[in-house]
């Protein structure tokens, strides 16, 4: 699912993920019997059976809970994790100004848990799989991720609002190798989830 990061104690930046296809990913490893611990962001799903679940809401929370996690002979990220946060979050609600100028908002990039876990030099898991969720030059950007992060297998899909994928039932995903590219038909994210992992 997502990452909230917070603006100030009620308002925080975020994305439309629902978290359907990471959990669907979890439950599926698990029907196969693999001893798998689901990181979740915020979402409004239920715990998938079998499944050891860490809850978190902030980009570095999920990067601590993934390290704990460790060592794991398969990662999955398909979380949609914020690049960014707020650099300095308001202690408290931030009011409107006499002249309703909006806030300036300083942002810092959050960390790139992928990237971290992928180039780990001690301890990394022997199959590293990242998501690449774009809505344009979908292939062109999950290439450049694969070599960027040093992923073993990046999933894209296009998560363009006329795909109806984000918050979606359905998924149609292209998994890239360092020998080429597979293009999937358009199926249920279930099912999805089962062909990875099998």
């Amino acid at each position: 699912g997502p990452t909230h990061e917070p603006i100030d104690p009620v308002r925080y930046i975020a994305n439309r993920s629902s978290g359907k296809q990471g959990y669907e990913l979890a439950a599926a490893a698990a029907n196969l019997g693999a001893d798998v611990t689901l990181v979740s962001g915020p979402v409004s799903l239920a715990d998938p059976a079998g499944v050891r679940v860490v809850r978190v809401t902030t980009a570095k929370q999920m990067l601590e809970a993934v390290e704990a996690a460790l060592p794991a002979d398969i990662a999955i990220f398909a979380a949609a994790v914020a690049d960014w946060r707020v650099a300095a979050p308001s202690p408290s609600k931030i009011k409107k100004s006499a002249s309703n100028a909006p806030p300036a908002l300083t942002l810092a990039e959050n960390p790139d848990i992928l990237k971290a876990i992928a180039q780990m030099r001690k301890g990394r898991p022997a199959l590293v799989v990242g998501f690449a969720a774009e809505t344009q030059d979908l292939l062109a950007h999950a290439k450049k991720k694969l070599k960027s992060k040093g992923a073993d297998w990046i999933v894209a899909n296009d998560v363009s609002p006329q795909t109806g994928v984000m918050g979606g039932d359905n998924n149609a995903i292209h998994l890239l190798t360092s020998t080429g590219v597979e293009s999937w038909p358009e199926m249920s994210k279930t099912d999805v989830a089962i062909k990875i992992v099998e």
